[in-house]
């Protein structure tokens, strides 16, 4: 089915459209850009060079996707924003497209970005992800699948947060948050994220054996490496404790305190 295109839609003609899609007025879309099927793009939307959007994706009033990059060693060079499948990107969301030639911003699938947030350059972004009103996303960061950011959040350059984490609304973190837990707004460990756990069919059982495992990393009186030799001898294993564990072993910034 042909794309519904306003005429007031502002669009260099090398880019590419997919099927189904609606673009409203005043929609600004350069050439070096591909648009997926089945997409809605509401007014005052800018898509810029680099920017490659899968299907079903929204993005509302004022957004930017494929943005210039905020970094100081950005030199003109040619980079992608890459966009997934059925995302939803509220009013005034920013994405910037990778600072250097072949790098890549990268947003999944099934991710809402409420109003305001900022997702900066080269970041990765899995699926089923939430950033709430006016969370900023520094540069270089690593957000994993079902992620839950409430409002105001700032992670700063390089993190990562684990699957299935959720991060408390004014919450400013520098170092890394490991899967299946809450951050608190002070930047420390609040409990493991249950009602996360739950939603995707984690079991009692093995909800209690990820909270053994970070009772280890947290509460106990060894260094965070020793922690996770206990982990390996002590819990039973499973996909959830190797994924804390591999999390824990990769850091480079040191995870958040107790």
């Amino acid at each position: 089915m042909a794309s519904e295109i306003s005429p007031k839609a502002e669009i260099d003609p090398r880019a590419k459209i997919g099927n189904n899609c609606k673009i409203f007025p005043f929609v600004y879309i350069e050439g070096d850009v591909e648009i997926g099927d089945d997409c809605i793009i509401f007014p005052f939307v800018s898509i810029l060079n680099g920017t490659r959007m899968g299907s079903h994706n929204k993005v509302h009033q004022g957004s930017v996707i494929g943005a210039l990059p905020q970094d100081f060693e950005f030199r003109g060079e040619k980079s992608e924003c890459i966009i997934g499948n059925n995302n939803i990107i509220r009013e005034n969301v920013v994405i910037n497209r990778a600072t250097h030639t072949g790098g890549q911003t990268v947003i999944g699938n099934d991710n809402v970005l409420m109003e305001g947030a900022h997702i900066s350059h080269d970041t990765k972004v899995a699926d089923r992800c939430v950033f709430g009103y006016g969370t900023k996303i520094a540069g270089d960061c690593e957000i994993q699948s079902s992620v839950i950011f409430s409002s105001s959040v700032i992670a700063n350059a390089k993190t990562r947060v684990g699957i299935g984490a959720m991060v408390q609304a004014g919450t400013t973190f520098s170092k890394d948050i490991p899967p299946y837990i809450v951050a608190t707004r002070k930047n420390t460990y609040g409990g493991v994220n249950t009602l996360m756990g739950r939603a995707y069919g984690v079991d009692d059982k093995t909800l209690k054996h990820i909270g053994n495992a970070y009772r280890l990393v947290f509460h106990g009186q060894t260094s965070v490496f020793d922690a996770v030799n206990q982990i390996k001898e002590q819990v039973p294993d499973g996909p959830e404790i190797r994924n804390i564990v591999q999390f824990i072993e990769g850091t480079q910034l040191g995870i958040i305190s107790k």
